[in-house]
């Protein structure tokens, strides 16, 4: 088993122009005393978007490393995999993202739900974990809806590990189970339970996503209870400790936060009760640098800036075509969208002020910003002038990916 670092961040790359920038971010963030491990990640879903192969993303991993003289850990993540998918990413990957979101509530056989409830019934009570006040209390009741919704996703997330483990002919990678894409968030008991369901599939798992409380939009800021937030992670910490020690689960278990870019407001939260923990975290970071390029395109003015405005107008007149897979992690009040027209007439500043992630600034749109942060088809479609474009501007465009990831998302978390 290839044991994950402590501090992981999940940076996805579109167009797989970025590696380079992007680990600067990391190298740079390392001679400040930083010392996070960076994780190319990209989904099934996005490289038929682009037309693209998992090798491009190893590619361009490698080359970022080489390019840079990175001597520290790296991996490229195979994102939100399932049996149908995963066989692409074998070659190219040694992080593995199971996603089993769909298996969550399917029926069970009624002999393998019993051998569960067996199984995790020294759970029932109250259970005393370190960190938590009067420790967790786990009914009958609680148990029994758990196992009956969950259990069908575990035994996915182990069909998934056994198909990987059999096919990469080595353990050298690192497995992560994705519950984050579902209808509510599991409670920490419900995390505790799954916790020891995952153990007893003999999965070797190392970061676990499960759902938030709350709204994680794609690109923008966490909306919801902030103390409650801070309630449910510090729970969260606190038991995946007490599965590590009990479950026989690997000592590198922890968090993984799915959609967590731009989420500014939680992480001073994740990043206080990381330390008083001692724990490790992954966060993922996808779409942001895509809209780092067109930022850097906008903020390029001339030719760039005109096919960036040429973007959101194709992508505001495919709104219903691009918005509907990311229905779930999107809230775009469309009448807050700027006319196309209107837009053309816009200088460089504001377009990159309505786009660029900073809530104090006037002209700050997060309607606008969201549906960008969904239409990197439009992009595809104009991959030659796209491409183009990033070559011509390379340094404005690299520029901002690396301030963006350093500044905004790696200090601020880790730091």
């Amino acid at each position: 088993m290839k044991h994950i670092e402590k501090y992981t961040i999940g940076m996805g790359d579109r167009f797989a122009r970025q590696g380079r920038a992007q680990l600067s971010a990391v190298s740079q963030a390392r001679g400040e005393g930083i010392d996070v491990f960076p994780v190319w990640n990209k989904s099934n879903r996005e490289h038929t978007i682009v037309g693209s192969h998992p090798d491009d993303v190893r590619a361009e991993a490698d080359s970022a490393v080489a390019s840079l003289g990175w001597d520290g850990a790296y991996y490229v993540d195979a994102d939100h995999i399932g049996l149908q998918t995963v066989d692409r990413f074998l070659a190219a990957s040694d992080f593995f993202t199971i996603d089993v979101a769909d298996s969550i509530g399917k029926p069970c056989p009624a002999d393998r739900l019993a051998r569960a409830l067996k199984a995790i019934r020294p759970l029932i009570g109250t259970v005393a974990v370190a960190g938590i006040d009067r420790g967790l209390t786990i009914d009958s009741e609680v148990a029994e809806r758990t196992v009956a919704k969950f259990l069908p996703a575990v035994e996915e997330a182990g069909r998934i590990y056994r198909h990987i483990a059999g096919h990469r002919h080595d353990d050298r990678f690192v497995t992560e189970v994705s519950m984050d894409e579902t209808d509510a968030a599991q409670t920490p008991a419900q995390l505790l339970l799954i916790l020891k369901l995952l153990a007893d599939e003999g999965i070797p798992l190392q970061t676990i996503a499960p759902k938030f409380t709350g709204r994680f939009n794609k690109g923008v800021d966490y909306v919801g209870d902030l103390a409650g937030f801070q309630r449910e992670f510090e729970a969260d910490l606190c038991v995946l400790a007490y599965a590590r020690d009990t479950f026989g689960l690997p000592a590198t278990l922890k968090l993984s936060v799915h959609s967590g870019s731009d989420k500014f407001s939680l992480y001073p939260i994740i990043r206080g009760l990381l330390r008083r923990y001692d724990a490790g975290v992954h966060v993922k970071t996808a779409g942001t640098t895509w809209l780092e390029e067109v930022i850097g395109l906008a903020e390029s003015d001339g030719e760039a800036l005109a096919l960036a405005k040429d973007i959101y107008a194709e992508a505001l007149a495919h709104y219903e075509e691009l918005t509907a897979p990311y229905a779930t992690v999107i809230d775009i009040d469309r009448s807050r969208l700027p006319p196309a027209d209107a837009v053309a007439r816009w200088s460089a500043d504001d377009y990159v002020s309505a786009l660029r992630h900073v809530p104090s600034c006037p002209g700050y749109n997060p309607h606008f910003r969201q549906l960008l942060h969904v239409a990197f088809k439009i992009a595809a479609k104009k991959r030659d002038r796209y491409f183009v474009a990033l070559e011509r501007n390379a340094p404005v465009v690299n520029r901002n990916v690396t301030e963006n990831l350093l500044a905004r998302h790696i200090r601020p978390i880790f730091g």
